[in-house]
């Protein structure tokens, strides 16, 4: 899949406020910081698409953008961001179970992980929360470009053993960098054949 258009189509903190126009929606979640916002603007080729910061928690709304007026790529708050108050914490974390629990056009969740670590027990807590909730998702390692290859195999095989302790199959998987484009061709080409699917139901 191609994208040739990228239109930014409103921010919001309920369904309610969400764009009017009714399409397909991809959503894309992660602890802060994992390059999240990067990660969109790479597979976008906008680099202003997205608003990137070194500082966590720069995302605090949930934003549409629709893709070749076909489908949204929605931009979710990062979950698990330490420095925050306990209530700014709380509402954030209810913007994105309002989005991901109550949003009839959410077909798929891309989970975005560092896959430079372990996954860690936020991620992994956020994980099972999303399959007792039966939300379909994907996992995309980030980052995959600061690793060399062999050491990035060993981590990405580690994390599949780490989550095949909980789930009978893998989900989705994909490895990505924002740097070098790794992942983009793989990650909108499962969408495309997610919205063929659509299509054809």
């Amino acid at each position: 899949m191609k994208i040739t258009e990228a239109l930014f189509s409103g921010s919001s903190t309920r369904i309610s406020e969400k764009p009017k126009q009714k399409f397909p929606e991809f959503a894309f979640i992660g602890r802060s910081n994992v390059g999240k916002s990067s990660l969109i603007n790479m597979l976008c080729k906008n680099r202003k698409l997205a608003m990137t910061s070194s500082k966590p928690g720069k995302t605090r709304l949930v934003n549409h953008f629709l893709i070749n007026r076909q489908w949204y790529l929605v931009d979710l708050p990062g979950y698990g961001y330490a420095k925050m108050s306990a209530t700014g914490r709380q509402k954030l974390e209810q913007v994105i179970r309002n989005y991901i629990n109550l949003s009839q056009e959410m077909v798929m969740l891309f989970v975005l992980i560092d896959s430079r670590h372990d996954i860690g027990q936020i991620d992994m807590d956020f994980l099972t929360e999303l399959g007792q909730g039966g939300i379909p998702f994907a996992i995309i390692f980030t980052k995959g470009d600061k690793l060399g290859p062999n050491a990035l195999a060993a981590q990405i095989e580690k994390n599949k053993q780490q989550i095949l302790e909980l789930w009978e199959e893998l989900p989705p998987i994909f490895v990505s960098s924002s740097e070098n484009g790794q992942g983009r061709e793989d990650i909108l080409d499962y969408i495309g054949s997610v919205l063929e699917t659509l299509n054809n139901n």
